[in-house]
C-alpha cells in the first residue's frame, strides 16, 4: 500500500487523471490524501468533486477555502465571483449530494507522524489542539446549526487566536488560519491582506517558519499557496504548485517522499 498526498486541484480533472496514470494508483490498495481545494478557476469542478467522491475510503480531503466558497454559494449567503468556475456544480442534478458531501469533509486530518490541513496553522496550536478545534468546525458544519455559521462565516477579524473566544469569531479564526493562512506577524496574528501573487510585497513570517511553532512536531501536509510552490522541508510538505495557473500537479508519496508531477494547461495568473 502507497499514500499519495496531492496538490490543489481547483477544477482540473485531466491532470488528475494523468497523475494518477503516472502514479498506478489502485484505489483497492492505495491511497490519497487531497490538500483541499478541489473546485474553482479550473475547467471541470463537477468532474472533480464526482470523481474524487467516487474514489470513497481510498480518499481523504480537507476542506480549502474555494469549497467553502462554494458551499457559500450554493446557499446563497456569498456572490459568485468573476473568476469563478462553479456554475456547472450548481446546476448539476446531483448538486445536493456533491455539496452534503463536501459538507461532510473534515477540517484537518492527522495520522501518525503526518497532519493534512489546506493552509496552516497558527503558531501556538500543537497538533492535537489544532484537531480538536478543527472538531469544533466540523461539528458545527455538519450539524443543524450549518447554514447560518456559512452565513456569518467570511470576514477577516479577530485575526488572532484566544483560548476565551466563542461563537462566530472563534469558529471564524480556527477557519480562517486552516484555509487561509500564509504570512504571521511577529505576534502571531493572521495577514489577510497578502494574497500570495506575484510580486507582491510579503509583509509577515510565513506560518512555518513562525520561531517556536507549537506544530512542529508533526510534518504538516498543505496546499494553498502557489507562488511559494512545491516546499519540502523536514517537517513541512507543501504542494500546491499552481496546476490551474498552467504550472503542474504534484503529488509525493508520503513514506519516502518520491515526487511526481504532471503538467496542466492553466486558466490564468495566481489568485487567492
Amino acid at each position: 500500500m502507497a499514500l499519495y498526498a496531492i496538490g490543489d486541484l481547483q477544477g482540473c480533472l485531466d491532470p488528475l487523471e494523468r497523475l494518477l496514470d503516472a502514479l498506478a494508483f489502485d484505489p483497492a490498495r492505495d491511497r490519497l490524501w487531497f490538500v483541499g481545494d478541489l473546485v474553482n478557476r479550473g475547467p471541470d469542478s463537477l468532474g472533480c468533486l464526482r470523481f474524487v467522491k467516487s474514489l470513497g475510503s481510498s480518499a481523504t480531503v480537507v476542506l480549502g477555502n474555494h469549497d467553502f466558497h462554494l458551499l457559500c454559494v450554493a446557499e446563497g449567503v456569498q456572490k459568485t465571483r468573476r473568476r469563478d468556475t462553479l456554475g456547472a456544480v450548481l446546476a448539476a442534478p446531483d448538486r445536493d449530494e456533491l455539496l452534503d458531501w463536501l459538507r461532510h469533509r473534515p477540517l484537518m486530518h492527522v495520522e501518525g507522524a503526518f497532519a493534512l490541513v489546506h493552509a496552516g496553522l497558527l503558531p501556538g496550536w500543537t497538533v492535537p489542539r489544532a484537531r480538536e478545534l478543527a472538531g469544533e468546525v466540523e461539528a458545527t458544519l455538519q450539524g443543524d446549526r450549518w447554514r447560518p455559521f456559512l452565513a456569518a462565516l467570511y470576514g477577516n477579524e479577530p485575526d488572532r487566536w484566544d483560548d476565551g473566544l466563542a461563537g462566530i469569531d472563534r469558529l471564524r479564526v480556527i477557519v480562517n488560519a486552516m484555509t487561509r493562512l500564509r504570512l504571521c506577524a511577529p505576534d502571531g496574528a493572521m495577514n489577510h491582506g497578502y494574497g500570495g501573487e506575484p510580486g507582491e510585497r510579503a509583509s509577515g513570517i510565513p506560518w512555518f517558519e513562525m520561531p517556536g511553532r507549537a506544530s512542529a512536531t508533526h510534518t504538516i501536509v498543505c496546499g494553498h499557496w502557489s507562488v511559494l510552490g512545491l516546499k519540502l522541508a523536514p517537517r513541512l510538505i507543501a504542494l500546491d504548485t499552481g496546476c490551474v495557473w498552467g504550472q503542474s500537479l504534484t503529488a509525493v508519496r508520503l513514506g519516502d517522499r518520491r515526487l511526481w508531477q504532471v503538467g496542466c494547461a492553466g486558466a490564468g495568473a495566481p489568485e487567492d
